[in-house]
């Protein structure tokens, strides 16, 4: 999925950014439309047929999810494509943003089934890549990573962490399917998702089950 962001402030002048209000938080509480926004972002236009090969469901079920991300302004039909049998659809925006805790307390339920659908498509995208991991060229496969840190911070600390990370990624090529075409010989998607877990009360080390251990600074080549 492309460019879902939850952080503390908002985005900053992206006219192609959305931030969820509570319609749209509630549109985006079913994991498959959580899905079907971010194909339409990676790969550009499609139609339900397309996307529900993708998705592995039928056309009819991601004709309806589509509807209601239609009405909920999250896509659109693109009128410049398809017939009158085929009908094609578009993202509105690029990105989107998750930044309102008062929001997050009066829809709890939303806003736990959208983020908890935010963590799948990560963990399933990190799976993919490792499925593989081992026909890749080597010069990939040498820049797949997997590594945490453990740090003790102050919520003012990790607050500045997230902003200077989101810094570093602004100053890369962002990729889209209208820009893909301009990038330089060699280029191809790279997912980077950032994750800033708090853990409170947190058990140490020594009060772990056996055979567990806190990894910290591990990394994956």
């Amino acid at each position: 999925m492309a460019d879902v962001v939850e952080r503390p402030d908002g985005p900053n002048d992206e006219e192609d950014s959305v931030v969820l209000d509570a319609k749209g938080l509630r549109a985006l509480a079913h994991p498959v439309r959580v899905q079907v926004v971010g194909l339409l972002r990676k790969y550009g236009p499609s139609t339900a047929t397309r996307l529900a090969e993708r998705l592995g469901v039928n056309s009819g079920t991601a004709s309806y999810h589509l509807r209601q991300l239609g009405a909920a302004g999250f896509v659109e039909e693109d009128t410049g494509r398809g017939n009158a049998r085929e009908r094609w659809w578009r993202s509105v925006h690029r990105t989107t943003w998750f930044n309102d805790p008062e929001l997050a307390e009066r829809e709890p339920e939303a806003a736990l089934a959208y983020q908890q659908s935010v963590a799948a498509i990560y963990t399933l995208r990190t799976q993919q890549t490792l499925n593989e991991l081992q026909t890749m060229p080597r010069a990939w496969r040498n820049t797949f990573d997997m590594s945490d840190w453990a740090l003790r911070l102050t919520p003012e600390e990790a607050t500045a962490l997230y902003r200077e990370l989101a810094d570093v990624i602004a100053r890369y090529r962002r990729d889209d399917p209208e820009t893909a075409a301009s990038a330089p010989e060699g280029a191809e998607r790279v997912a980077v998702i950032t994750q800033i877990l708090p853990e409170l009360d947190a058990p140490t080390a020594s009060s772990l089950p056996a055979g567990s251990q806190e990894a910290e600074g591990s990394a994956t080549p």
